[in-house]
């Protein structure tokens, strides 16, 4: 696994052993930032990070910072891997509660608002996703992207109150869902 393209392009991405943590591909990495074009500037918040490649990627084409929540060891010492070799701790933030108990920090905290969502959880916990955007709506920039990635075989039952489908792309066992707030 590598970051894909931008400063970092090329550069090795670590994660732990084993099946808990299912890094994005490549592959889909690649689709996913052709499809949002450019990410510069943006304020990045990556849920269920693991390793942190999705946001490690939008760092390495220009966002200007990335929260990463994920909350198991061995990805989070992975991740925190990832962000010392690349030289990326001054832009980053990890925290290390589960999801929902950290969207609800963010909120509460008043945290910047974020232009930029990626939310990449075990395909069995996609409902429970959509229920920590619903809490995360009040943190999010008007024109915010918020990317979802689910099994292309079990789409999300439903979206967010707040929350419109934009569209839906799939790759093989794996989809993004791009959701959008409601203007």
């Amino acid at each position: 696994m590598r970051v894909i393209a931008g400063a970092l392009g090329g550069r090795k991405l670590i994660a732990p052993r084993g099946l808990a943590t299912r890094p994005t591909t490549d592959r889909v990495r690649e689709a996913l930032f052709s499809v949002l074009s450019s990410v510069e500037g943006a304020r990045v918040l990556d849920l269920y990070a693991g390793t942190g490649a999705l946001g490690i990627e939008a760092l390495s084409r220009g966002a200007a910072s990335a929260v990463f929540v994920e909350s198991a060891r061995p990805a989070v010492a992975a991740l925190r891997e990832n962000l010392t070799s690349l030289g990326l701790q001054n832009k980053a933030r990890v925290i290390t509660d589960p999801v929902a108990r950290a969207v609800a920090r963010l909120t509460s905290e008043g945290a910047a608002r974020f232009d930029l969502v990626f939310a990449d959880p075990p395909y069995d916990d996609v409902d429970d996703a959509l229920e920590a955007l619903e809490i995360l709506v009040p943190v999010l920039d008007p024109a915010a992207r918020v990317i979802l990635e689910h099994s292309s075989r079990r789409p999300p039952a439903a979206v967010p109150v707040a929350l419109t489908f934009v569209r839906t792309r799939a790759y093989g066992d794996s989809a993004l869902a791009f959701l959008a707030l409601h203007t």
